[in-house]
């Protein structure tokens, strides 16, 4: 399945002195999981220079957790991965990370080791770690803000 985008109309500024549109398109990975669709939600979404993605989760292709928790961990930056490069980004392209652990006292080496082969070059992304009791299932999920590259 080819990347997806989704365009949603215009929306003109409220406020009459600003002459500003803004139009968000969705964004969706070539292969992308079930939890899309069965939940209602975009895995990313284009505005402006910025592209907004979802939480990312290390779920297998029919949406279920992977239960192996470091191979859940390098799922979830799989998925990333994929759909930063469906709206042309990188990991070096991402300015704010926040990420959601189920126990993060005893994750916390796992992630660490997966994060830093993925975000190896400076300067690093800003990064907010939550510690969280329930992710339908998951035990990690990262989202992420990127600024767009421009055209060339």
């Amino acid at each position: 399945m080819e990347p997806q985008l989704l365009s949603a109309s215009p929306k003109s500024s409220t406020n009459e002195s600003e002459d500003i549109m803004t139009e968000h398109e969705a964004i969706f990975p070539a292969n992308r999981h079930s939890l899309y669709e069965a939940h209602g939600y975009s895995a990313a979404i284009r505005s402006g220079d910025l592209l907004f993605v979802s939480g990312q989760v290390g779920s297998r292709e029919d949406g279920t957790p992977e239960p192996d928790f470091e191979r859940q961990v390098r799922l979830a930056f799989s998925n990333l991965e994929a759909t930063l490069k469906a709206a042309g980004c990188s990991f070096t392209d991402i300015i704010d990370v926040t990420s959601f652990h189920t126990d993060p006292e005893h994750q916390f080496g796992t992630i660490m080791t997966v994060k830093q082969e993925a975000f190896n070059t400076k300067p690093y992304p800003a990064w907010t770690a939550v510690g969280v009791n329930w992710l339908a299932g998951f035990d990690f999920e990262i989202k992420v803000v990127a600024r767009l590259p421009a055209a060339g």
